[in-house]
């Protein structure tokens, strides 16, 4: 993460997947990802908002839903890697300005193949 997004990273591997999570210095998430062959994610074309562009591909972020917390901005995208593997990103935030400020970091994430464990 760059230094200026004030945010951690931390990185879980198993066979076949990755799980990460960009962390505030509150220990709450920004952001999460889970990378794998599938992804449990399917998105409705309902509940399509946002569009940006990860690593230089367009995506539609959809709303998502925190069961005890309706004010809190949630957001899910699906990601293909082009390898036959699939990055499931979702993101949290207080309020939509905030949920701005958290998309726009998601559109510096980078997958250099190399660098991924489940390669």
């Amino acid at each position: 993460m760059p230094p200026t997004s004030q945010l951690s990273w931390e990185h879980k591997a198993n066979a076949g997947s990755d799980f990460c999570r960009a962390l505030r210095e509150d220990g709450s998430e920004a952001f999460g990802m889970y990378i794998s062959n599938k992804s449990p994610f399917v998105p409705k074309r309902g509940d399509r908002r946002e569009t940006s562009n990860i690593d230089g591909k367009p995506v539609f972020w959809y709303r998502g839903e925190l069961a005890g917390k309706p004010d809190v901005q949630v957001r899910e995208t699906l990601l293909d890697l082009g390898d036959g593997r699939v990055a499931h990103i979702w993101l949290q935030a207080p309020t939509p300005d905030k949920l701005g400020e958290v998309l726009g970091l998601t559109q510096g994430l980078r997958f250099p193949s190399a660098r991924l464990s489940s390669k």
